[in-house]
Protein backbone atom coordinates (compact mmCIF):
# COMPACT_ATOMS: atom_id res chain seq x y z
CA UNK A 1 0.00 0.00 0.00
CA UNK A 2 2.70 2.50 1.02
CA UNK A 3 4.82 1.66 -2.06
CA UNK A 4 1.83 2.25 -4.34
CA UNK A 5 1.04 5.53 -2.61
CA UNK A 6 4.66 6.64 -2.83
CA UNK A 7 4.78 5.91 -6.58
CA UNK A 8 1.55 7.86 -7.11
CA UNK A 9 2.33 10.76 -4.79
CA UNK A 10 5.90 11.46 -5.81
CA UNK A 11 4.81 12.12 -9.40
CA UNK A 12 3.77 15.67 -8.46
CA UNK A 13 2.74 17.88 -5.58
CA UNK A 14 -0.77 18.06 -7.02
CA UNK A 15 -1.16 14.29 -6.85
CA UNK A 16 0.13 14.18 -3.28
CA UNK A 17 -2.32 16.81 -2.08
CA UNK A 18 -5.16 15.19 -4.01
CA UNK A 19 -4.42 11.90 -2.25
CA UNK A 20 -4.54 13.59 1.17
CA UNK A 21 -7.81 15.34 0.31
CA UNK A 22 -9.50 12.16 -0.92
CA UNK A 23 -8.41 10.09 2.08
CA UNK A 24 -9.56 12.76 4.56
CA UNK A 25 -12.84 13.24 2.68
CA UNK A 26 -13.87 9.60 2.32
CA UNK A 27 -12.64 8.66 5.80
CA UNK A 28 -14.99 11.33 7.20
CA UNK A 29 -17.98 10.89 4.87
CA UNK A 30 -21.18 9.47 6.33
CA UNK A 31 -21.03 5.64 6.50
CA UNK A 32 -18.33 5.47 3.78
CA UNK A 33 -15.70 6.03 6.46
CA UNK A 34 -16.75 2.78 8.13
CA UNK A 35 -15.29 0.75 5.26
CA UNK A 36 -12.38 2.97 4.14
CA UNK A 37 -9.01 2.05 5.78
CA UNK A 38 -8.27 5.72 6.30
CA UNK A 39 -6.16 5.37 9.45
CA UNK A 40 -3.63 3.11 7.72
CA UNK A 41 -3.49 5.30 4.61
CA UNK A 42 -3.10 8.50 6.68
CA UNK A 43 -0.16 6.91 8.49
CA UNK A 44 1.39 5.96 5.14
CA UNK A 45 0.96 9.53 3.91
CA UNK A 46 2.50 10.71 7.18
CA UNK A 47 5.58 8.58 6.47
CA UNK A 48 6.01 10.38 3.14
CA UNK A 49 5.65 13.71 4.95
CA UNK A 50 8.25 12.64 7.50
CA UNK A 51 10.70 11.67 4.75
CA UNK A 52 10.29 15.10 3.12
CA UNK A 53 8.41 13.99 0.00
CA UNK A 54 5.18 15.83 0.91
CA UNK A 55 4.93 19.27 2.52
CA UNK A 56 3.40 19.04 6.01
CA UNK A 57 1.48 22.31 6.00
CA UNK A 58 0.02 21.86 2.52
CA UNK A 59 -1.09 18.32 3.44
CA UNK A 60 -2.57 19.63 6.69
CA UNK A 61 -4.52 22.34 4.84
CA UNK A 62 -6.09 20.07 2.23
CA UNK A 63 -6.79 17.46 4.93
CA UNK A 64 -8.76 20.04 6.90
CA UNK A 65 -10.75 20.98 3.78
CA UNK A 66 -11.52 17.31 3.06
CA UNK A 67 -12.71 16.70 6.63
CA UNK A 68 -14.81 19.85 6.72
CA UNK A 69 -16.57 19.18 3.41
CA UNK A 70 -17.32 15.54 4.29
CA UNK A 71 -18.69 16.45 7.72
CA UNK A 72 -21.06 19.09 6.39
CA UNK A 73 -22.24 16.88 3.55
CA UNK A 74 -22.89 14.18 6.16
CA UNK A 75 -24.74 16.67 8.37
CA UNK A 76 -26.95 17.71 5.42
CA UNK A 77 -27.63 14.09 4.44
CA UNK A 78 -28.74 13.32 7.98
CA UNK A 79 -31.01 16.36 8.10
CA UNK A 80 -32.46 15.81 4.60
CA UNK A 81 -32.98 12.02 4.71
CA UNK A 82 -33.71 11.44 8.40
CA UNK A 83 -36.67 9.08 7.93
CA UNK A 84 -35.22 6.92 5.10
CA UNK A 85 -31.96 6.56 7.04
CA UNK A 86 -33.79 5.28 10.11
CA UNK A 87 -35.45 2.63 7.92
CA UNK A 88 -32.24 1.63 6.14
CA UNK A 89 -31.29 -1.99 6.90
CA UNK A 90 -27.59 -1.16 7.33
CA UNK A 91 -28.32 1.24 10.18
CA UNK A 92 -30.78 -1.20 11.72
CA UNK A 93 -27.98 -3.78 11.90
CA UNK A 94 -25.81 -1.19 13.68
CA UNK A 95 -28.63 0.16 15.84
CA UNK A 96 -26.64 -0.15 19.08
CA UNK A 97 -23.89 2.14 17.78
CA UNK A 98 -26.47 4.52 16.34
CA UNK A 99 -28.39 4.66 19.64
CA UNK A 100 -25.18 5.33 21.62
CA UNK A 101 -24.25 8.15 19.25
CA UNK A 102 -27.71 9.71 19.52
CA UNK A 103 -27.64 9.47 23.33
CA UNK A 104 -24.19 11.05 23.50
CA UNK A 105 -25.28 13.91 21.24
CA UNK A 106 -28.37 14.50 23.38
CA UNK A 107 -26.34 14.67 26.60
CA UNK A 108 -23.05 16.25 25.50
CA UNK A 109 -23.42 17.52 21.94
CA UNK A 110 -20.31 19.74 21.75
CA UNK A 111 -18.04 17.16 23.41
CA UNK A 112 -19.40 14.33 21.24
CA UNK A 113 -18.90 16.23 17.97
CA UNK A 114 -15.30 17.04 18.93
CA UNK A 115 -14.21 13.69 20.37
CA UNK A 116 -16.23 11.67 17.84
CA UNK A 117 -13.90 12.82 15.07
CA UNK A 118 -11.01 10.97 16.71
CA UNK A 119 -12.87 7.69 17.29
CA UNK A 120 -12.92 5.41 14.25
CA UNK A 121 -16.45 3.92 14.39
CA UNK A 122 -18.14 7.24 15.24
CA UNK A 123 -16.18 9.60 12.95
CA UNK A 124 -18.39 9.02 9.88
CA UNK A 125 -21.54 8.75 12.01
CA UNK A 126 -21.57 11.75 14.36
CA UNK A 127 -22.13 14.51 11.73
CA UNK A 128 -24.87 12.49 10.03
CA UNK A 129 -26.62 11.67 13.31
CA UNK A 130 -26.30 15.32 14.37
CA UNK A 131 -28.17 16.23 11.19
CA UNK A 132 -30.78 13.55 11.83
CA UNK A 133 -31.36 15.03 15.29
CA UNK A 134 -31.53 18.55 13.82
CA UNK A 135 -28.71 19.67 16.12
CA UNK A 136 -28.46 23.48 15.95
CA UNK A 137 -25.65 24.61 13.65
CA UNK A 138 -24.23 26.86 16.39
CA UNK A 139 -23.64 23.76 18.56
CA UNK A 140 -22.11 21.79 15.70
CA UNK A 141 -19.85 24.24 13.92
CA UNK A 142 -17.31 25.17 16.63
CA UNK A 143 -16.35 21.64 17.79
CA UNK A 144 -16.49 20.49 14.18
CA UNK A 145 -14.00 23.14 13.00
CA UNK A 146 -11.67 22.40 15.93
CA UNK A 147 -11.84 18.65 15.24
CA UNK A 148 -11.22 19.10 11.51
CA UNK A 149 -8.16 21.25 12.21
CA UNK A 150 -6.63 18.85 14.75
CA UNK A 151 -7.46 15.52 13.13
CA UNK A 152 -5.07 15.45 10.12
CA UNK A 153 -1.81 16.11 12.04
CA UNK A 154 -2.92 13.72 14.78
CA UNK A 155 -3.32 10.89 12.27
CA UNK A 156 -0.24 11.91 10.28
CA UNK A 157 1.92 11.80 13.42
CA UNK A 158 2.81 8.06 13.59
CA UNK A 159 3.85 8.11 9.94
CA UNK A 160 5.80 11.36 10.35
CA UNK A 161 7.74 9.90 13.28
CA UNK A 162 8.53 6.77 11.25
CA UNK A 163 9.41 8.71 8.08
CA UNK A 164 11.84 11.00 9.90
CA UNK A 165 13.51 7.99 11.54
CA UNK A 166 14.19 6.46 8.13
CA UNK A 167 16.40 9.44 7.23
CA UNK A 168 18.70 9.01 10.24
CA UNK A 169 22.22 8.33 8.87
CA UNK A 170 23.21 4.69 9.18
CA UNK A 171 25.84 3.95 11.82
CA UNK A 172 26.42 1.52 14.65
CA UNK A 173 23.73 3.11 16.81
CA UNK A 174 21.02 3.94 14.28
CA UNK A 175 19.42 0.48 14.26
CA UNK A 176 19.26 0.40 18.07
CA UNK A 177 17.76 3.89 18.12
CA UNK A 178 15.07 2.97 15.60
CA UNK A 179 14.08 -0.14 17.57
CA UNK A 180 14.06 1.91 20.77
CA UNK A 181 11.87 4.54 19.08
CA UNK A 182 9.44 1.88 17.86
CA UNK A 183 9.27 0.19 21.24
CA UNK A 184 8.71 3.48 23.05
CA UNK A 185 5.95 4.54 20.63
CA UNK A 186 4.14 1.21 21.03
CA UNK A 187 4.45 1.21 24.82
CA UNK A 188 3.24 4.83 25.10
CA UNK A 189 0.24 3.96 22.91
CA UNK A 190 -0.49 0.82 24.95
CA UNK A 191 -0.21 2.71 28.26
CA UNK A 192 -2.54 5.42 26.99
CA UNK A 193 -5.07 2.84 25.79
CA UNK A 194 -4.96 0.94 29.10
CA UNK A 195 -5.43 4.16 31.08
CA UNK A 196 -8.40 5.02 28.84
CA UNK A 197 -9.87 1.54 29.45
CA UNK A 198 -9.33 2.01 33.18
CA UNK A 199 -11.15 5.33 33.13
CA UNK A 200 -14.09 3.84 31.17
CA UNK A 201 -14.23 0.54 33.05
CA UNK A 202 -16.63 1.86 35.71
CA UNK A 203 -19.15 2.92 33.04
CA UNK A 204 -18.77 0.48 30.14
CA UNK A 205 -18.91 -3.30 29.79
CA UNK A 206 -17.91 -4.84 26.46
CA UNK A 207 -16.21 -7.91 25.00
CA UNK A 208 -12.80 -6.96 26.43
CA UNK A 209 -14.08 -6.60 29.98
CA UNK A 210 -13.62 -10.30 30.72
CA UNK A 211 -9.97 -10.15 29.59
CA UNK A 212 -9.30 -6.77 31.23
CA UNK A 213 -11.56 -6.46 34.30
CA UNK A 214 -11.41 -3.29 36.37
CA UNK A 215 -9.38 -5.00 39.12
CA UNK A 216 -6.65 -5.96 36.65
CA UNK A 217 -6.60 -2.49 35.12
CA UNK A 218 -6.05 -0.97 38.58
CA UNK A 219 -2.43 -2.15 38.50
CA UNK A 220 -1.85 -2.80 34.79
CA UNK A 221 -2.55 0.79 33.66
CA UNK A 222 -0.21 2.51 36.17
CA UNK A 223 2.58 -0.04 35.63
CA UNK A 224 2.43 0.37 31.85
CA UNK A 225 2.43 4.16 32.25
CA UNK A 226 5.54 4.03 34.45
CA UNK A 227 7.28 1.67 32.02
CA UNK A 228 6.44 3.96 29.09
CA UNK A 229 7.76 6.99 30.99
CA UNK A 230 11.00 5.14 31.80
CA UNK A 231 11.53 4.07 28.21
CA UNK A 232 10.80 7.62 27.05
CA UNK A 233 13.56 8.95 29.34
CA UNK A 234 16.00 6.40 27.88
CA UNK A 235 15.02 7.46 24.35
CA UNK A 236 15.47 11.16 25.10
CA UNK A 237 18.98 10.50 26.42
CA UNK A 238 20.07 8.52 23.36
CA UNK A 239 22.98 10.14 21.45
CA UNK A 240 20.99 10.14 18.19
CA UNK A 241 18.02 11.97 19.67
CA UNK A 242 19.32 15.46 18.67
CA UNK A 243 19.72 14.23 15.08
CA UNK A 244 16.18 12.88 15.08
CA UNK A 245 14.75 16.09 16.54
CA UNK A 246 16.54 18.09 13.86
CA UNK A 247 14.96 15.94 11.15
CA UNK A 248 11.53 16.44 12.72
CA UNK A 249 12.20 20.15 12.88
CA UNK A 250 12.96 20.19 9.16
CA UNK A 251 9.59 18.52 8.46
CA UNK A 252 7.69 21.07 10.56
CA UNK A 253 9.65 24.15 9.44
CA UNK A 254 7.82 26.63 7.22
Amino acid sequence: MEALLEHFITQSTTYSLLAVFLVAFFESLALVGLIVPGTVVMAALGALIGSGQVDFYQAWGVGVIGCFLADWISFWLGWRFKEPLHRWSFLKKNKALLDKTEMALHKHSVFTVLVGRFVGPTRPLVPMVAGMLALPVRKFITPNVIGCVLWPPFYFLPGILAGAAIDIPADLQSANFKWLLLGTALLVWLAGWLCWRWWRSAKTVDRLTRLLPRGRLHWLAPVSALAAAGLLVVLLRHPLMPVYLRLLGDVLSI
